[in-house]
C-alpha cells in the first residue's frame, strides 16, 4: 500500500513511535519475520508491522507515562494490533473476549452516555434549523413592518440580506474562529459559549425596530451557528466507534431537520397573534425569539457530557481521555484500546501544536489533505446549490405564489419540514451500509427531476389551480424526501471524517465556511432570481446544479465508510486526475454491464486493500440494485 505524502510535522517528530521506542526495548527499525507476517495480515493497521510482544511493551510504556494500568494497556495494545484475533489471546479473560465479540456482532450495543452525547451535542443544530424556518414565517410580516416589503429590486435584495445575515457571518468570520475556540475552551466549552450567544441573539432579533437593526442582530447570531456547526460533528466523530461513526455524526442532520420542522410549528402557532399595541407586529417577533429554546435546553446538558477524548489527548491529558472513553465504551479494555490507538494515530500525524496558518497551508499543499478538503468542499457546496434552502427559507412565499392562502402556505411548509425530519431516519441506517458516495450518486439526478417537476408546474394554467398546487407540492415533497436521505446528512459526516487528524479543525472550518457562505449567496439572491427568472427558471437553475453535482461526486469524491485512518490516508493520496479517470471508466463499465447487459469484465480495483476495493465497488453494487428495480 502506497504511503501518503509525509507532512513536515512527521519529520519534526522523528517518525512513528519515536517517543515510545526511546523509553522501551522496542526498536522501530527492527522488523522480525513474525512481525512481517503480522503486517501482511493487518493491512491498514499502523501496528501491523510489530510483534504482539513489542506492541504490548508499547502499551505498558504508554500506561506508565500517564499513570494508568500497565497490564490493561498491554492487553489493549495487543487487541488494537489484531482486532479480529482476540480469541487466540490467552491473556484475555472470557468476559473481555465476550465484550469484543459483542462489539463486533452488535455494534449498536453501546453505553447510553454515548448516545446521549451524540444527541445532546447535535441539539445545537435544532436552533440553526429553527432559525431557517422561523425567518421563513417571519418573511410574511417583517418586510412590510420595516418598509422593505415592496416589489422593487432594492426591497428584494434587502429582504435577502436580512435573511442570510447569520450565514454571511459564518462564512466570512465565525467558522474560522473555531480552531482557536476549540483550543482555548474545548469542544464542550465552545458549544456552551455558542449556546449563550444564540439565546441572546434570538432575543435581540425579536426586539429590533428597523431592518438594519434586525440585520445586525442576525449577523451576530452567526457567532453561535458557525462554531457550533464546525465543532459538533467533530466532537461526535471523535467520541464514536468507527463502525457507526457515520450514523452518530449524522445526528446533526436529524436535529437540523427537527429544528426546521419545529420552526414551522412555531410559525403556525404565532401567525395569528395580534399586535397588542406593538405597531410593527408581535407574531414575527415571537417566531424569531422562539429559536432560542433548543439552545437553552442544550446549555443545561452539555456541561455534563464527557469531553472529546481526542481533544484531551491533544492537550496531553491522556488520563482524562481514558476516563472519558470509559464512559463512552462498554468495558475498560475497549476504552484502553481506543485510547492507545488514538495516541498512536496522533503520533503518526505529528505535532498538533502547529499554527493556524501553517495548518491552512498544509491543507492545500499536501495532496492527502487537499483531496480531503476538496471532497468536503464539494459536499458542502452542493448541499446549498442543490436548492434545499430555497425551500427552507422561502417555501411559505413559494406556496403563497402558487395559489395557497397564508395559513395553508404555512401548513404546507410545515409538511416540508416534517418530511425533511422523518426521511432523515433512513439515512441513519444507510449511511454506513451503502456509503456516502453511493447515496449522493443516486440522489442528485432524482433531486434534479423533482425540482424540474415543481418549477414546470407553474406553467399549469391558474384556471386549473388544484392541479397546479398539487404538482408543485408533490415535486417539493419528493425532492425533500430524497434530499433528507442523502445530501442532507452526508456533508457534515463526510467533512468530519475526511481530514487528517492534525488539520481536522481547519478542514472542518473550511467546509462549514463553504456551506454557510453559499447559503448566504443562495438566500441573498433567491428573491431577485425568482423575480428575473420566474419560478420555472429559478427551479431549473438549481436542477441544473444537481446534474453538475452528480459528476462532481463521481469524479472527485472518494468513499470513506468503515475505513481506518491509514486507509483514508491512502484513499485521499490517490491523484485527483487518476481517481476521476478511473470513475469515468467505472460508470461506462457499469452502464455496459447492467443497462446494456453486455458480458464485460469488471475493472480492477483502484485501491489496494480488500476492504477499500469492496468500498470502491459500492457504486456498481447499487447500480445493479437500481437496474433490477427498473
Amino acid at each position: 500500500m502506497s504511503k501518503p505524502e509525509t507532512t513536515e510535522h512527521a519529520h519534526e517528530n522523528g517518525g512513528l513511535f519515536e517517543n515510545h521506542s526511546s523509553s522501551s526495548s522496542v526498536d522501530p527499525e527492527k522488523v522480525s519475520v513474525e512481525s512481517e507476517e503480522a503486517g501482511n495480515s493487518q493491512v491498514g493497521n499502523l501496528l501491523g508491522n510489530y510483534t504482539e510482544e513489542e506492541v504490548m511493551n508499547m502499551g505498558r510504556v504508554y500506561a506508565k507515562e500517564n499513570e494508568l494500568d500497565e497490564e490493561l494497556f498491554a492487553k489493549a495494545a495487543a487487541v488494537a494490533r489484531d482486532p479480529s484475533g482476540y480469541n487466540s489471546m490467552s491473556f484475555l479473560s472470557q468476559e473481555e473476549k465476550e465484550s469484543l465479540y459483542i462489539e463486533k456482532e452488535h455494534p449498536w450495543r453501546l453505553p447510553k452516555k454515548l448516545y446521549w452525547l451524540a444527541c445532546t451535542a447535535s441539539m445545537a443544530a435544532c436552533m440553526q434549523g429553527m432559525d431557517e424556518t422561523v425567518i421563513n414565517g417571519a418573511n410574511l410580516y417583517y418586510p412590510s413592518a420595516f418598509g422593505i416589503g415592496g416589489d422593487s429590486d432594492r426591497d428584494k435584495w434587502l429582504v435577502g440580506l436580512v435573511n442570510c445575515a447569520p450565514y454571511l457571518c459564518c462564512g466570512c468570520v465565525s467558522c474560522w474562529m473555531t480552531d482557536w475556540l476549540n483550543s482555548k475552551f474545548s469542544r464542550r466549552g465552545t458549544i456552551f459559549i455558542c449556546c449563550v450567544i444564540g439565546v441572546l441573539c434570538c432575543l435581540w432579533s425579536a426586539l429590533t425596530n428597523t431592518w438594519w437593526h434586525l440585520f445586525i442582530a442576525r449577523f451576530c447570531l452567526g457567532f453561535s451557528i458557525g462554531p457550533n456547526t464546525t465543532t459538533v460533528p467533530v466532537y461526535s466523530s471523535e467520541s464514536a466507534p468507527a463502525r457507526i461513526r457515520g450514523a452518530l455524526v449524522m445526528n446533526w442532520q436529524i436535529w437540523t431537520a427537527f429544528g426546521i420542522m419545529l420552526g414551522y410549528v412555531f410559525s403556525l402557532a404565532f401567525y395569528r397573534i395580534p399586535a397588542n399595541g406593538i405597531g410593527d407586529g408581535l407574531s414575527w417577533r415571537l417566531m424569531l425569539g422562539s429559536a432560542m429554546l433548543p439552545s437553552i435546553a442544550l446549555m443545561c446538558q452539555i456541561p455534563f457530557c464527557p469531553e472529546s477524548p481526542r481533544w484531551l489527548m491533544g492537550k496531553g491529558r491522556h488520563k482524562d481521555a481514558f476516563k472519558s472513553l470509559q464512559m463512552l465504551r462498554n468495558t475498560d479494555l475497549l476504552a484502553a484500546r481506543d485510547a492507545f490507538y488514538a495516541n498512536i494515530l496522533i503520533m503518526e500525524e505529528g505535532s498538533t501544536k502547529a499554527s493556524f496558518f501553517h495548518k491552512i497551508k498544509e491543507m492545500f499543499t499536501v495532496r492527502r489533505n487537499r483531496n480531503g478538503a476538496l471532497g468536503a468542499w464539494i459536499c458542502m457546496f452542493m448541499q446549498q446549490f442543490c436548492g434545499i434552502n430555497v425551500i427552507a427559507y422561502y417555501s411559505s412565499s413559494i406556496f403563497l405564489d402558487s395559489g395557497f392562502s397564508e395559513r395553508d402556505s404555512l401548513i404546507a411548509s410545515w409538511g416540508f419540514g416534517m418530511l425533511n425530519w422523518v426521511f432523515a431516519a433512513p439515512a441513519f441506517f444507510m449511511i454506513d451500509k451503502f456509503g456516502r458516495r453511493s447515496l449522493l450518486l443516486i440522489a442528485f439526478p432524482l433531486m434534479a427531476v423533482f425540482l424540474l417537476m415543481a418549477g414546470f408546474a407553474f406553467w399549469i394554467p391558474e384556471t386549473n389551480e388544484n392541479a397546479r398546487v398539487a404538482v408543485i407540492c408533490l415535486g417539493i415533497y419528493l425532492f425533500t424526501i430524497v434530499y433528507s436521505s442523502s445530501e442532507g446528512p452526508v456533508p457534515f459526516t463526510y467533512s468530519a471524517e475526511c481530514a487528517a487528524l492534525y488539520v481536522r479543525d481547519v478542514t472542518m472550518s473550511f467546509a462549514t465556511a463553504t456551506c454557510w457562505f453559499f447559503n448566504f449567496v443562495l438566500s441573498l439572491t433567491w428573491p431577485s432570481l425568482l423575480k428575473a427568472f420566474k419560478p420555472q427558471g429559478a427551479f431549473g437553475w438549481y436542477a441544473a446544479w444537481n446534474f453538475i453535482g452528480f459528476f462532481l461526486v463521481l469524479w472527485f469524491l472518494p468513499e470513506t465508510k468503515n475505513l481506518t485512518l491509514e486507509e483514508l490516508d491512502d484513499v485521499f493520496d490517490v491523484p485527483t486526475y487518476k481517481h476521476a479517470a478511473y470513475q469515468t471508466k467505472a460508470i461506462k463499465n457499469s452502464f455496459q454491464r447492467y443497462i446494456l447487459r453486455r458480458d464485460v469484465p469488471k475493472l480492477a480495483p483502484l485501491y489496494q486493500t480488500h476492504r477499500m476495493a469492496v468500498t470502491n465497488e459500492s457504486w456498481e453494487n447499487n447500480k445493479e440494485t437500481v437496474s433490477h428495480i427498473q
